[in-house]
């Protein structure tokens, strides 16, 4: 049922971040940056809400007018009162679509159900910590807020009197009971923000800041909408009466009308139901994980180069058990690995050229070895290499299980070749599949460009290829004749293999004719 679900989600979300990849590109696109810009509002939303709790009253008298006191201040009390509240209901955007995206993309079982399971309290406390807020404004929205929230509260019975009754008559509510709101307001985003710490802990090199330019244009967009449509109360809080027109902030208080419709048991249900459904979803159903990669340590030289690339933290540097004359060797925590074979992809052992048998390397797969994957390497460049004229080249195309369908590709001058993760693939393949009776071009494709499934697969291979990252792709290899596409479309990737493959026969033709 889910799988069923995940592919439409999946389909609209990767319509609109195609969209919004056109005007902002695929690193500022605010549609691929969502749990880092979550990160961003929250501390947007802090920084202001520092300065609004400096001016405000935490009396139930004065709370009101204090509020409405700095909202008339319209240059910087009023901004910095709008930009809180504004940078709130972005986080509770943001993280919804940060939710709906990794379960689209099925980022969310196996090593991965910490961070998923850590997420659901992380939204209880965001709303938690939103309307809290709202209450100390003390106006009629805040009024109506608190009383449905005591009430849903009262229907579990856990206190021996209702709460709900500090808000029967104007004088039944007093500063006491304010004082305990505003701590309230003020812990609550403290346990978030502990929290989404907990969240990230497993992941190894998160990034919870989004790329500069995003950041910047996120803030000037609330800015904007600061002064476009300044935050405003509603009338005084009056326990006397019932409000009879409320503007609902429909991030955070989209369920108070189904309170109202439904009664607290049937909103219990929905939240506990629901955040219970979500906390097990890893494993309806489990994910089959595959074997973790071994470390061979009569190849292993502890040069740390797996354990600096691994996403996910799985590999770890531990003294040296063999005797050999190298301070550490890598060991790997299955518990934690993915499988994606960035760290054979890292390994500086990993190489054709090295091994006149068997390819054998510091950490490998049983199944598939890096041995298999050169052995079916070389039978797609016989392939391609067979299938080629003048016109058509041969070309490889390697790929990954998460990027673009090559079931379609491999007819003629074309084979193709798939790895767990593009970021497996040493540069000396590459090097290899280029060099002597080789193919005539090598096209790399993958998960689309900042969307790596297993995070840093596209930017580790993008950075071997231009020698900013070891084991780096050597310069002898003939740039011209390499050409990646990050894309997961496979009309876009049909297009760059032919766009590819023509400039290949050109320069072919070019070097037979001799021209300059």
């Amino acid at each position: 049922m889910l799988t069923l679900l995940q592919y439409p989600l999946r389909r609209t979300l990767d319509w609109f971040e195609r969209l919004f990849d056109r005007p902002f590109g695929a690193k500022w696109n605010p549609l691929r940056q969502p749990g880092t810009l979550a990160f961003f509002f929250f501390w947007v939303s802090a920084v202001t809400g520092i300065y609004v709790f400096i001016l405000f009253d935490t009396s139930i008298g004065g709370a009101f007018l204090s509020v409405e006191s700095m909202t008339e201040q319209w240059y910087l009390g009023g901004v910095m009162r709008s930009l809180h509240r504004y940078a709130s209901d972005a986080m509770v955007l943001t993280a919804i679509v940060h939710l709906a995206r990794e379960f689209s993309l099925d980022r969310y079982r196996g090593v991965r159900w910490f961070s998923w399971f850590t997420g659901i309290p992380v939204i209880w406390l965001l709303f938690l910590s939103g309307i809290s807020g709202y209450w100390l404004v003390w106006d009629q929205l805040a009024q109506y807020v608190a009383i449905g929230s005591m009430e849903w509260i009262d229907w579990l019975g856990i206190f021996g009197e209702p709460v709900a009754n500090n808000f029967l008559s104007r004088d039944s509510l007093d500063d006491r009971f304010f004082s305990l709101l505003v701590f309230i307001h003020i812990f609550g985003p403290l346990f978030l923000l502990f929290m989404m710490w907990i969240h990230i802990l497993r992941i190894n090199r998160s990034r919870t800041n989004p790329p500069r330019g995003l950041a910047i244009g996120s803030f000037v967009m609330l800015l904007a909408l600061s002064f476009a449509h300044p935050a405003v109360s509603h009338g005084p809080a009056d326990l006397g009466m019932v409000p009879a027109v409320l503007n609902l902030d429909w991030f955070f208080m989209a369920l108070y009308p189904a309170f109202d419709a439904w009664g607290p048991g049937a909103l219990w249900a929905i939240a506990f139901g629901g955040s219970l459904f979500m906390c097990i979803m890893p494993w309806l159903p489990p994910l089959k994980r595959a074997p973790a990669p071994e470390v061979l340590l009569e190849q292993c030289n502890g040069c740390t180069r797996c354990f600096e690339d691994c996403p996910y933290g799985a590999v770890s540097m531990q003294p040296r058990t063999d005797g050999r004359p190298f301070a550490k060797e890598a060991t790997v925590n299955a518990d934690l690995c993915t499988a994606c074979g960035i760290c054979v992809g890292a390994c500086p052992m990993s190489t054709p050229f090295r091994h006149s048998g068997g390819l054998k390397t510091g950490i490998d797969f049983q199944d598939p070895s890096l041995d298999s994957v050169q052995t079916n390497m070389a039978d797609a460049m016989q392939k391609a290499r067979e299938g080629r004229n003048r016109e058509q080249p041969a070309v490889l195309v390697i790929g990954c299980d998460h990027g673009a369908d090559l079931s379609a590709i491999g007819a003629g001058n074309v084979a193709s070749l798939k790895l767990s993760c593009i970021g497996m693939l040493p540069p000396s393949f590459l090097d290899y599949a280029l060099a002597g009776d080789g193919v005539d071009g090598v096209l790399l494709t993958g998960c689309g460009d900042g969307d790596c499934f297993h995070r840093f697969g596209v930017q580790w291979t993008e950075d071997r290829m231009a020698g900013l990252r070891d084991p780096y792709l050597r310069k002898r290899v003939p740039r011209e004749r390499l050409h990646a596409c990050w894309s997961t479309e496979p009309d876009a990737l049909a297009a760059e293999l032919k766009t590819f493959s023509d400039r290949l026969a050109a320069q072919g033709e070019h070097e037979e004719t001799g021209d300059e």
